[in-house]
């Protein structure tokens, strides 16, 4: 595929095309790359994943190679590349929280929703994180993270009363 008339490419919103534009003004002209970080951050946002398209779109929309948007999306482990499930659940287990009980609630977490981390439930309603190296929340050890929000100084019960908590 040598242009962009030759990709079927996915349509932002204008929502996202307003806000990667507000981001990409930061930079000069011919530093456009340097917004691709953020404008990935909104799509996956609005969309769930970052499909191929949508990664086509961002490259058009940002008049840059594809592959630079393709580095960004694939090196990164906050983006996905295909569908997860609705909350993003990432358990830390780097030595702070290993020591205080980490590596035994992901252990839980896997068990009570029959999913080992990496995968989505079966009904897409929770997507548990593959191993997060650290969260940079030591203090609160054992620590996860739902959908961007920080939980601290866990317990198996209060694990369980956020996942119930979850639509």
């Amino acid at each position: 595929m040598s242009s962009a008339q030759d990709r079927q490419v996915e349509t932002l919103s204008s929502e996202i095309k307003e806000k990667i534009d507000l981001w990409a003004e930061r930079y000069p002209a011919d530093r456009r790359r340097s917004a691709v970080l953020m404008a990935l951050h909104y799509v996956q946002h609005d969309y769930g994943f970052l499909s191929r398209e949508l990664m086509d779109a961002v490259a058009d929309h940002l008049s840059i190679p594809p592959i630079w948007v393709y580095e960004v999306a694939t090196f990164y482990s906050m983006f996905h590349t295909s569908p997860v499930g609705r909350h993003e659940v990432a358990v830390c287990t780097n030595i702070s929280c290993m020591l205080r009980g980490g590596e035994d609630l992901l252990r839980h977490i896997e068990n009570r929703l029959g999913i080992r981390a990496g995968e989505s439930t079966s009904d897409g309603r929770i997507y548990l994180k593959k191993e997060e190296e650290c969260l940079a929340a030591c203090v609160g050890a054992p620590m996860m993270m739902v959908d961007h929000h920080y939980y601290e100084d866990l317990t198996l019960e209060r694990v369980n009363e956020i996942i119930d908590h979850l639509d």
